[in-house]
């Protein structure tokens, strides 16, 4: 499957809220991805949903087949048999709905609201971690994922473009970062409602910078002058 390679979504009679998925379907899909077996190591509903994000901002259109594979698995490799079953079916199905939804709301609105959930209480220490840093523990999930796409994708990061730097470096400022290394890498001061608003406009920022190469149509030249309306025709005809 892929992307349309013209022109941007435009507005239309379907809105993002008919097409985005609900809440009973979020849960779903968490619960699908999560049933995915071992060694295959999908991302969950958070870390997706920042993936989608990483993928849409790229300054080229990524196929569909070039990014589904790593949602079910971070190396890419296949999920199942070659004839997909109907978890996969309906995975993919809910997958792309989510993609589609956050692709048109950041079109038609210049923002999105990002999945985020309450971090689980985990053991002892991610417990304490949580408690020094609850606005990471809330984010870290999905910036996770949307650096994930755009390790994959390195077009974005590689732009000679300072407005994108600026904002991807943003978003990632909310990536996670190891217990070595935490004491190194401070989180931005700032209360939830301020963290996410920061991401959202830094993605928003990035699609809107990205969005004349994304869409980008390749001029057609004419080996011949163009035909007037009233010149005969040149098969020779009259």
């Amino acid at each position: 499957m892929t992307q349309p390679d013209t022109q941007p979504p435009s507005r239309g009679a379907l809105a993002a809220a008919d097409v985005d998925l609900s809440q009973d379907e979020i849960g779903e899909l968490d619960a699908l991805l999560a049933a995915i077996p071992e060694p295959l190591d999908p991302l969950d509903a958070v870390m997706l949903d920042g993936f989608l994000c990483g993928v849409l901002v790229q300054p080229q259109l990524v196929d569909v087949d070039d990014w589904l594979p790593y949602v079910f698995d971070a190396g890419g490799h296949r999920w199942g048999e070659a004839e997909p079953g109907p978890e996969q079916r309906r995975a993919r199905a809910l997958v792309l709905r989510r993609h589609a939804a956050i692709n048109r709301s950041l079109a038609e609105r210049g923002d999105f609201d990002p999945l985020l959930l309450e971090p689980s209480q985990g053991n002892a220490e991610e417990q304490a971690r949580a408690a020094a840093d609850p606005v990471g523990a809330m984010l870290s999930p999905w910036v996770a994922g949307f650096e994930q796409a755009v390790q994959l994708f390195p077009a974005l990061v590689e732009l000679d473009d300072s407005q994108v730097r600026a904002a991807l470096e943003r978003v990632l400022a909310f990536a996670p970062v190891d217990a070595e290394a935490s004491s190194e890498k401070a989180k931005p001061g700032a209360t939830l409602e301020q963290a996410i608003e920061t991401i959202v406009t830094g993605v928003a920022e990035l699609y809107e910078l990205t969005l004349a190469q994304r869409y980008r149509v390749a001029a057609v030249r004419h080996a011949q002058p163009k035909v007037g309306r009233n010149d005969p025709c040149p098969c020779d005809s009259g």
